[in-house]
């Protein structure tokens, strides 16, 4: 096994550590009688999602948003939250994962296209959320992946180096956003995948 430079593995949050399912939670929402899948992008890559992801604006202010520019009811505008939070749950084997590779001595981060109010859900209905060294979440930052400064405040604000990192994300343009910036990355298909991209990296967990 080649040794390797790498000190810290950076986990996405989203089909990384948990489900994130836009047309479940399209179909909870309005029902089984539309597109799905382009109501999802109506709805999850319209501005107003974006700014939320940016910190820009509040839950209730995408609620009241989504209302006005989109003409969800009331109704609609809630029932999509609520199915956003119920949908995010853990996916297997993946904060067994974050625990394997602290326990054998590397850092672990989080680097997050994110929610204020979801970040404060995920840390108050699950425990893996302390189990990292630190964490960049776009609200924060009013930034998104695959912006290089996003990776940048990461390794910036936790005093990492970038040939030191490994980052695993699910959607390959935020893969290649990290490695334009020198970090190492792989396409995050499910934890044993992982686990098996990592060592084959030279990890010994």
């Amino acid at each position: 096994m080649a040794a390797t430079t790498i000190k810290n593995v950076i986990f996405d949050i989203g089909n990384v550590v948990v489900r994130w399912s836009p047309l479940e939670i399209i179909r909870l929402t309005f029902g089984d009688n539309i597109d799905a899948q382009s109501k999802a992008r109506e709805v999850f890559q319209h501005s107003i999602w974006m700014d939320l992801n940016k910190g820009r604006l509040t839950e209730q202010q995408a609620k009241q948003a989504y209302q006005e520019q989109l003409h969800f009811s009331e109704l609609e505008a809630e029932k999509l939250f609520y199915n956003v939070r119920q949908t995010l749950t853990p996916l297997y084997g993946s904060q067994q994962l974050i625990e394997r590779l602290k326990h054998a001595g590397y850092g672990v981060y989080s680097l997050t296209d994110n929610v204020t109010e979801l970040v404060d859900y995920l840390k108050q209905q699950y425990d893996f959320w302390p189990l990292f060294d630190g964490a960049t979440i776009s609200a924060d930052v009013d930034m998104l992946k695959p912006q290089a400064e996003i990776y940048l405040h990461l390794l910036q604000s936790n005093r990492l180096v970038a040939e030191e990192c490994i980052f695993l994300d699910d959607m390959p343009h935020n893969v290649e956003g990290a490695k334009a910036v020198g970090i190492d990355a792989i396409q995050f298909a499910h934890a044993h995948q992982a686990e098996q991209e990592l060592k084959a990296r030279g990890l010994e967990f």
